[in-house]
């Protein structure tokens, strides 16, 4: 029998590693078995190269992806509680898993393994948006990411203009990836329960020719621009163009218009023009 399907249920681990969730860690587990399993099968092709997973806990979702048939597994998390937990996942994987204790908004997917590099995770929700902003300007180094957050994040990353969610996190996400809603998942899901729903999205990083080397500029004007929604947007760019209006006029946008009009490109035009003030 595969060793990782002959471990105790997920409850038993997480009562004889005493692993209740904190939510200093932003932990909420996943025990559905087959939840997990539908999540590593959105990930798949698991067979080669490295899956990295953020944020394991008790290693539900690790047990899924090694029963999907995930070769090497690189499991980050930061609560050292949880590490005994995976060290017996790790003893019946066989060696395909890898448990390494460590900050992941400290480490580089590149130095995780070789590619292709896939990233499966159940987002810890209060450092979910960060990792995700540091992994597209990485996104050299990735061939896909299948990830959980709060629903109103993911809301927010398959957003159009000219809604109510579209925003910098929306742009940022789209210029560098394409951006798929999978599915949601009911907060009965977890244990303990959030208060919200959460979400799973796939993100497949672009080819590097298709979008920006550098995002830097893509941030700060997004950051400008939906720091200021409700302005005009010849007054929210004001402190980063020295005639914004001429700027945007260049563009054929109307200095009148505001940030949720704008679309992704026209948010790239405008970051190009920023790297050459």
């Amino acid at each position: 029998m595969d060793g990782v399907a002959a471990l105790p249920p997920l409850r038993e681990t997480i009562a004889a590693h005493g692993l209740d969730a904190k939510k200093r860690f932003g932990q909420h587990f996943l025990l559905d078995l087959n939840l997990t399993r539908r999540i590593a099968r959105a990930a798949a092709p698991l067979g080669d190269g490295t899956v990295i997973e953020i944020g394991p806990g008790p290693g539900g979702l690790t047990r899924a992806l090694l029963l999907e048939g995930a070769t090497k597994v690189v499991a980050v998390e930061v609560d050292p509680r949880a590490l005994g937990a995976l060290r017996e996942l790790q003893e019946a994987a066989g060696g395909r898993l890898e448990a390494i204790e460590a900050d992941a908004l400290r480490i580089r997917p590149v130095d995780l393994g070789p590619a292709p590099r896939r990233i499966v995770a159940n987002l810890p929700y209060n450092v979910s948006t960060a990792l995700l902003v540091r992994w597209l300007h990485d996104a050299d180094d990735i061939a896909d990411m299948v990830l959980m957050f709060q629903k109103e994040v993911v809301d927010r990353l398959v957003a159009e203009p000219r809604t109510k969610d579209y925003g910098r996190l929306s742009v940022l996400a789209q210029h560098v990836c394409e951006v798929r809603r999978l599915f949601d998942v009911a907060p009965s899901a977890f244990v303990p329960p959030p208060k919200v729903t959460s979400a799973v999205a796939r993100l497949t990083p672009k080819p590097s020719d298709a979008r920006e080397a550098d995002l830097r500029p893509l941030e700060r004007v997004t950051a400008a621009a939906f720091g200021q929604r409700r302005k005009m947007l010849r007054g929210a760019l004001a402190g980063l163009y020295s005639d914004p209006v001429a700027v945007l006029e260049g563009l054929n946008l109307a200095p009148t218009s505001r940030a949720e009009e704008l679309s992704v490109g026209d948010f790239v035009r405008l970051a190009r023009i920023l790297t050459n003030e």
